[in-house]
């Protein structure tokens, strides 16, 4: 940003900083990286430094960061040499705006003990490759924590992300006021005040950011004792017609009677298959899971008993077409995409639902019966998926579509009839069967089964491929179940099937098994 845009005083440089500064920030699209690097060389423009910034894009999506990189000189006749691009171990201050990235810049050997400050946010913005793993892809913050303690010649970190989102802007403003508050470069802070105002957009958010975020790098941190531990959140209270609240007050005592460790997980387990059905699919559920009570084994902590609390809700409770239409035409999701997009006051906001139903998706609709007659003929479930498989946007803030989804929803009442709900239940009902088979000649192998129901989650192809995981780790395991070590495998072969989205560690596993059991 050119100086004359900026109209901001000059003032001759500071003599304590003689030498070149080097200040690199690593942002992704959205963060404000270039507009961070304006405000950087707005203020080395009024400190009277000649300044240069560069940066280099990063690969979209997630993959990589842009990379920004300013140099500053206190200004003199003859005009410095500045460099175009950031080298290892030669950069005074590094700025991350999430806390990977701040891994990647000590991975390249940016940051150094000897002269580098590092500022970086400390929440997680999730790259594609974390999302994609089956199972919990998400890489540990702890250790990039404990590798800039010890890179860093100062290492400031908090959730500035968090502050930026309360003041309603973005998290330049938060990184701009750790920069401040770092007092790593010779600028005052009405120069850096000036800056933002001179940007001309979204002053006071930003100002507001830049305070909060510059007094917690100023401001000690209070002592661990000083500190209250947060109010554990609580649920919202049941709303519905007198008899259905008459029967949820009902299940909830018959929850206050189990055994103190399935408590918790079987009061969560209520609400949400609740919330997916009626009060009578509550009933079911508690059913199952007293008998699982019935089998387990007190002397084991109830083990069996609180996996299965937890995994029989999340069978019972599977996303399917209907599940989809509700989650997306409620209240509170209305009001949460309001509160997340924070549209000026009196703007209409428009709401676009992306939608691709396969054949399976509509057929199971159908009742039981209609469904199996429909899917057992290929030359009917093709016709069904030339109607319906394409992509199709729905604006669920007009009222047309809305309605669509609506109607939808509404068929909840007739699911318990349909070939999905069928589907659903025989394979619940096995994969018990399977578990309850083993609970009384290996319980810790019976424990592993029912955790097994982790692998099958989502909707529509995801759930496919979840489903094949699932099918190929029980067949995995009928080939070891009568070894001591069964369990050990039945988790070695979940963790496999979770690694990766097509399965390429579970096919190691499963061949290492093929290869001794059936030398035995």
């Amino acid at each position: 940003m050119a100086e004359a845009e900026l109209d901001l005083e000059q003032r001759p440089p500071d003599p304590r900083m003689a030498g070149i500064i080097k200040l690199a920030i690593m942002a992704v699209g959205g963060q404000g990286g270039g507009v961070l690097t304006d405000w950087v060389e707005a203020c080395a423009r009024a400190g009277g430094y000649a300044v240069q910034a560069t940066s280099v894009a990063g690969v979209a999506q997630r993959t990589g960061a842009t990379i920004y990189y300013i140099e500053m000189a206190p200004a003199s006749e003859r005009a410095p040499v500045f460099s175009l691009m950031p080298a290892a171990g030669d950069v005074d201050v590094l700025i991350a705006a999430e806390m990977m990235e701040a891994g990647r810049a000590i991975m390249r050997g940016f940051v150094t003990p000897d002269r580098t400050t590092l500022i970086a946010s400390s929440h997680r913005a999730l790259a594609v490759s974390e999302k994609t793993v089956p199972g919990d892809g998400i890489a540990s913050s702890d250790e990039v924590v404990a590798a800039a303690e010890i890179a860093a010649q100062r290492f400031i970190a908090f959730d500035m992300e968090k502050i930026a989102v309360e003041c309603g802007t973005v998290i330049s403003a938060s990184l701009f006021g750790a920069l401040a508050g770092s007092k790593t470069l010779p600028f005052r802070q009405e120069d850096f005040e000036a800056a933002i105002r001179a940007s001309g957009r979204g002053v006071e958010a930003s100002l507001a950011a830049f305070t909060r975020a510059r007094a917690a790098v100023e401001t000690p941190p209070a002592e661990d004792g000083d500190v209250e531990p947060a109010a554990s959140p609580v649920a919202a209270p049941p709303r519905g017609p007198e008899k259905a609240l008459q029967g949820w007050t009902r299940l909830m005592a018959e929850i206050n009677g189990l055994p103190g460790e399935v408590r918790d997980m079987a009061r969560q387990g209520l609400r949400a298959v609740v919330d997916f059905q009626d009060i009578d699919y509550g009933r079911e559920y508690l059913d199952r899971l007293g008998e699982v009570l019935s089998a387990d084994d007190p002397d084991r902590g109830y083990l069996l008993s609180c996996e299965a609390a937890k995994y029989i809700a999340n069978a019972m409770a599977y996303d399917d077409v209907i599940r989809v239409a509700d989650l997306k035409t409620r209240e509170s999701r209305l009001a949460r995409v309001r509160r997340e997009m924070k549209p000026p006051a009196g703007t209409r906001l428009m709401v676009t639902e992306f939608l691709h139903p396969r054949a399976e998706e509509i057929v199971g609709l159908l009742p039981a019966r209609l469904g199996r007659w429909v899917e057992a003929r290929p030359a009917r479930m093709r016709f069904v998926d030339r109607l319906v498989n394409r992509g199709r946007r729905l604006r669920s803030d007009r009222f047309l579509p809305f309605l669509q989804l609506y109607a939808v929803a509404g068929l909840r009442r007739w699911r318990r009839g349909n070939l999905r709900h069928a589907v659903e239940q025989a394979h619940l009902e096995a994969w018990l069967d399977d578990a309850f088979g083993q609970a009384a000649k290996n319980y810790d192998l019976a424990v592993e089964l029912i955790r097994n129901r982790r692998l099958i989650k989502g909707y529509s192809d995801t759930h496919a491929r979840g489903l094949g995981k699932f099918e190929r780790v029980r067949r995995g395991i009928a080939l070891i179940e009568d070894r001591a070590d069964a369990a050990d495998w039945a988790r070695r072969l979940r963790t496999a099937a979770l690694a990766d989205e097509k399965g390429a560690a579970l096919d190691g596993v499963i061949a290492t098994i093929r290869s001794f059991s059936e030398a035995e």
